[in-house]
């Protein structure tokens, strides 16, 4: 299975978070899974993409051409494909998805998983979207999907495919059913 993972290109400062994603990164790897992601080598993507590769996975990063020429793409992918845009890296990285995580990460991830949730809603996608609620860092979305399901914005089976876990064992239980 490819799992598109959604993370920020900073470290954070939270010492949980390179843990967990280290830990994410090698049950990938050791799984037979294969890892696609944003391309790069800084913080939390190069730990995810080195932990992957260290455990024998496969990595295809998805790097858009004004990232490649700032040199942030990470050079020991099993594959690393150049988009002409952000657009189009985000459009590419959902068609090679079985299933989405969202780490924690900036307003890019958020953009970019906001963008899974929505083609899920509209039955574009059918896919197990993951928001890793790492600490309690997605509970403000979970409130707000919950509302919008209270307002009648949306409903249960819009959302059927969003989960939002705790942690790996929670996030192996998802994708392995």
């Amino acid at each position: 299975m490819n799992i598109t993972v959604y993370l920020g290109a900073n470290l954070g400062n939270d010492p949980a978070l390179p843990q967990a994603v280290q830990q994410l990164g090698r049950w990938i790897g050791e799984s037979g899974n294969a890892l696609v992601y944003g391309g790069s080598k800084s913080g939390l993507m190069g730990l995810l993409a080195d932990s992957v590769l260290a455990a024998g996975g496969r990595v295809t990063g998805v790097e858009p051409k004004c990232f490649l020429d700032a040199e942030l793409q990470h050079e020991g992918l099993t594959e690393l494909i150049v988009t002409e845009d952000i657009p189009a890296r985000k459009t590419r990285m959902i068609e090679l998805g079985d299933a989405f995580i969202a780490f924690p990460g900036g307003t890019g991830t958020l953009e970019e998983i906001t963008e899974v949730i929505s083609k899920l809603s509209l039955e574009q996608l059918d896919a197990p979207c993951i928001l890793y609620d790492l600490n309690g860092y997605y509970q403000p979305l979970h409130q707000l999907l919950q509302q919008m399901i209270t307002m009648g914005l949306s409903t249960p089976a819009r959302q059927r495919n969003i989960a939002f876990a705790a942690d790996l064992a929670q996030i192996r239980a998802i994708l392995e059913k």
